[in-house]
């Protein structure tokens, strides 16, 4: 029951055992890699036309060497496991900027989360305030024209440019954060995050302004990760190679899986513990209620 509640890396590896032999269980897991493999490429082929724009506007530069990534193999590995073999090649008391990349799946995000649990003073960097404040900009812009809704023709390189140079990244009172100013906006991310950036005009407008601001994010990025590196903090990211190319660090790591269905077998395992999670009780078949959730999912 513990382990079940538990939904990290142990509650995956004791479903995927339970289940290894299970044909049922291979099949899904087989569909869980290919549709993991398809929306990887659709995403790659996406930011790389973004960083291709960004590039053309002068925002990215074009003569980028694309940076060596030290390849680290998880299979047969615990995510502690993968996180100690990172942080004993990192500078032992000193600020950096950790940059993850890898298929989905093969445990990026829980591995940051690790890291940063076991290392004192780090953080995780996410673009996703960058391009919610972006768009609150941009749906506020059209509101100030009179606009009737959200008017992609008012992403132009100029008003980008201009928006941009409205978001500051520094510290306040102490902590760091990210400043809004303009457009008769003047709060930090902080303040706004679960209000004006919620909001309908910016959540439902944030992929057409993604899919712009891709090299004017990726820098915003790189400047704020420098500074709090330099600052003594560790500083993780992770994500696509296509934008993490461009944040400067030396401290750069490629997870891998050679044996790729095991990526299938731990998004079909999250499936399933998810629905059994949901809904057993103490003192229930946890075993008959995990292959109970493999027949719903599959039916």
């Amino acid at each position: 029951m513990e382990v079940l509640k538990g939904m990290d890396d142990k509650t995956t590896n004791a479903v995927i055992e339970a289940l290894q032999d299970d044909p049922v269980f291979l099949k899904l897991s087989e569909d869980e890699l290919n549709g993991i493999l398809k929306r990887d490429q659709e995403d790659a082929e996406k930011l790389a036309a973004g960083v291709a724009q960004a590039i053309a506007k002068g925002v990215l530069p074009g003569d980028l060497e694309p940076p060596s990534y030290e390849q680290i193999d998880v299979l047969g590995k615990t995510a502690d496991e993968v996180a100690g073999e990172i942080i004993a090649k990192l500078p032992e008391g000193q600020g950096c900027v950790v940059i993850l990349v890898g298929l989905s799946g093969t445990g990026k995000g829980t591995t940051a989360d690790k890291i940063k649990a076991k290392c004192a003073n780090s953080t995780t960097w996410s673009n996703g305030n960058c391009f919610r404040s972006l768009t609150l900009l941009a749906a506020t812009h059209c509101e100030q024209e009179g606009k009737e809704g959200f008017d992609p023709a008012c992403l132009t390189p100029e008003n980008l440019a201009k928006w941009g140079a409205m978001l500051e990244f520094g510290k306040f009172d102490g902590k760091y954060d990210i400043r809004v100013n303009g457009l008769g906006v003047d709060s930090r991310v902080s303040e706004i995050a679960n209000t004006l950036l919620k909001e309908p005009r910016v959540g439902k407008n944030i992929p057409t302004v993604a899919e712009v601001t891709q090299g004017e994010v990726v820098k915003f990025a790189s400047d704020a990760c420098q500074k709090m590196g330099e600052d003594g903090a560790l500083v993780l990211l992770e994500g696509r190679e296509q934008t993490l190319n461009f944040i400067a660090s030396p401290y750069r790591f490629c997870l891998t899986m050679s044996d790729t269905l095991l990526i299938g077998k731990r998004r079909a395992a999250q499936r399933i513990a998810a629905l059994s999670a949901s809904r057993v009780k103490e003192g229930d078949d946890i075993l008959a209620d995990v292959k109970k959730s493999l027949k719903e999912i599959t039916a």
